[in-house]
């Protein structure tokens, strides 16, 4: 998922509706995060050599087919007025076929939401509403999930898994990675767990030991207030895959009442929630 600071943090799609807004309140950005230190004042990164080997891995065996799907299984704390947060969960569907076409279908706590990007266009559709949006989209996944966020400041926690070159993303910034140990009690099979921590934010990725795929993702940032916890399990990966010509596309949404794209309004407790990869965009 993009940078570290923003793994869990890259825009997907844009919100099309109240219909599309409750999906966006179930998916926000993490609070703003505090502003990093000035570069003369940093100490060099820490970073092991067995947590990079990991990370470079994961990020291969990411890569190397040309189409994957997965199912995505996401949970977020929200606050509330009595102090303890709500935890709020979503499964999506994910089906990839590099570099240019993406589809997701997400339900869970809140109303189903359809996602599809041909390499053309980007369709978001609400079943229960009949509603569908359509616009023009960039011609990569990376450069969908970029535009989509500063357009509609939603994202997908495990947008970084779909990027061209995750190790990068998840390196660039990184402060400190380290390996915490093994672990069979994720996945179903056996994991190894390293950190990585940023000026921003602090997460752990739990990676099969056998395959290199990413089997959770669990992240605080640092400048929220609350250390509100986001995560997100990955299981069912299907590498290379069989994708018929017609995925990336919906009758139904064809069919459906169609209204513009429009980024949703902030909930009142988000109002000033961003992704750091917002703030360093240009």
């Amino acid at each position: 998922m993009n940078r570290p600071c923003q793994i869990l943090s890259k825009a997907l799609l844009v919100a099309m509706s109240l219909a599309f807004v409750a999906e966006a309140s179930a998916q926000r950005a993490p609070a703003a995060a505090s502003a990093p230190k000035s570069k003369a004042a940093r100490p060099a990164p820490q970073l092991e050599a067995r947590a990079m080997e990991l990370l470079r891995a994961m990020s291969s065996a990411l890569t190397a087919s040309s189409s994957m799907a997965f199912t995505a299984v996401a949970t977020y704390e929200s606050p509330t007025s009595i102090g303890p947060p709500l935890a709020f969960t979503t499964t999506s569907e994910v089906l990839v076929q590099r570099p240019n076409k993406l589809r997701v279908i997400t339900g869970g706590d809140g109303k189903r939401a359809e996602y599809y990007y041909d390499g053309k266009t980007f369709t978001a559709f609400a079943p229960s509403e009949n509603l569908v949006a359509v616009a023009p989209a960039p011609p990569t996944i990376d450069a969908v999930l970029e535009a989509a966020f500063k357009n509609a400041a939603i994202y997908f926690p495990f947008a970084d898994v779909l990027g061209a070159d995750p190790f990068k993303n998840i390196t660039e910034g990184l402060t400190k990675a380290f390996y915490v140990g093994d672990s069979k009690a994720v996945g179903g099979t056996t994991t190894d767990v390293i950190a990585v921590v940023t000026d921003e934010l602090f997460m752990q990725i739990w990676i099969g030991a056998d395959d290199k795929l990413p089997r959770r993702l669990r992240a605080t940032y640092r400048g929220d207030p609350l250390l509100l916890r986001h995560q997100v399990d990955l299981s069912n990966w299907k590498l290379d895959p069989v994708v018929a010509a017609e995925a990336f596309a919906s009758v139904n949404a064809a069919n459906a009442r169609k209204i513009p794209f429009a980024a949703p309004p902030a909930p009142p407790a988000a109002a000033r929630a961003r992704s750091v990869k917002a703030s360093k965009a240009p």
